[in-house]
């Protein structure tokens, strides 16, 4: 019987996270003990428990760019190679807690180089940290798979010198390309020569689009810059007109139906849609229509710090919110893997031999 999954049960599941900003996950602790050593003096409070009140408030602002100005706080305590290495191990250590089995973290290498650190420094230090957490989780007896997304900043123009560094390290961990910033104004298109570069060198990219920006961003995302996913992309359901409850006689405009047609992965993100007003509220979140209407749709977290939240609570959430049952959570969950930029083989043992049979054993009533 598909019971209604509790968040216990949740976090038990086996679950994939694609789209989780490094510099938006990190422990208010680390903060506050990463700006002691950094001589940092402008935290709102170094009270950790303050701290990260403070964060989930001031990212409630509904704007997009309100909400990326709370990053100058963690940015600015991630500036050596001992704090991009502790900020790395713990994320793979509060994924692996949450019950993910798999998960691309991404950030922006340009945003660490006030220390002195090279691009190259940066990233190595992060990959090291990352598979420092892998061993620390391992000794715990989980296991836990987490690649690499390397960020460029669609306001710098930094972005070739960021898809010359995936090519260079993505035998290493990193593998794949992301565009994130303000969308006003920083349309993807001013990114066509490194997305043209990262696709003559058989790499992949998403891009954040349709979150601040409407459907141009979204199709210059797909059709100029020719991305393998959609960060966020909610706003895609202003091409789609929905004709009842029921979906009868739903009408999808050029865009939606080439995103749907095509299963471009859609990296959607509720908790934080509804913080920068990309959506107004839960309920009114457009995840469900597009999952009804049978888009790629995977679940996100964004950012752990501002969203106070975890992948277990935002699934949690949709279950209160939309009645979801376990074939819903499965269904997100086997989009995510199939939507990894890992090799297929690593997608196929994951899906098989770890998805799946987690989501049965709670479904059918393990314990």
């Amino acid at each position: 019987m598909d019971a209604k999954p509790t968040l216990e049960q949740i976090r038990r599941a086996p679950k994939v996270l694609l789209h989780d900003h490094l510099d938006g996950g990190l422990r208010p602790q680390t903060i506050v003990e990463l700006a002691d050593a950094a001589g940092y003096t402008d935290l709102p409070t170094d009270d950790p428990e303050e701290l990260g009140a403070w964060f989930v408030a001031a990212a409630n602002s509904g704007s997009l760019e309100r909400y990326l100005e709370t990053f100058r706080h963690t940015v600015a305590v991630m500036q050596t190679r001992e704090a991009l290495e502790r900020v790395a191990a713990e994320c793979v250590e509060d994924l692996a807690a949450d019950g993910i089995v798999y998960a691309e973290v991404r950030y922006a290498p340009e945003q660490h180089l006030r220390g002195g650190l090279r691009l190259e420094e940066v990233v190595e230090a992060v990959q090291a940290g990352f598979a420092e957490g892998v061993r620390r989780v391992a000794h715990r007896g989980a296991v836990i798979q987490v690649r690499t997304l390397l960020t460029a900043m669609r306001q710098a123009t930094r972005s070739r010198e960021i898809a010359e560094l995936v090519v260079r390290y993505r035998d290493e961990g990193v593998v794949g390309f992301d565009l994130a910033g303000p969308e006003a104004g920083f349309p993807p298109s001013r990114h066509v020569d490194a997305c043209t570069y990262l696709r003559q060198q058989n790499a992949y990219l998403t891009i954040h689009a349709g979150e601040a920006s409407g459907l141009p961003s979204i199709w210059e995302a797909l059709q100029w810059c020719g991305a393998d996913r959609i960060g966020h992309g909610v706003r895609v359901v202003e091409d789609i007109e929905a004709a009842d409850e029921h979906l009868h006689g739903a009408r999808l405009g050029r865009l939606a139906s080439y995103v749907r047609d095509k299963q471009i992965p859609l990296e959607i993100c509720p908790s934080s849609n509804v913080q920068t007003g990309a959506a107004p509220s839960l309920e009114a979140h457009p995840i469900h229509l597009l999952h009804r209407l049978r888009f790629r749709v995977t679940v996100n977290t964004d950012n752990r710090l501002l969203g106070g939240i975890t992948l277990s609570d935002e699934f949690a959430a949709l279950v209160d919110t939309f009645g979801y049952g376990w074939d819903d959570l499965e269904s997100f969950t086997v989009n995510a893997m199939k939507s990894a930029f890992a090799s297929f083989d690593e997608r196929l043992v994951l899906v098989n031999g770890r998805i799946k049979p987690g989501f049965a054993q709670l479904k059918w009533g393990g314990r």
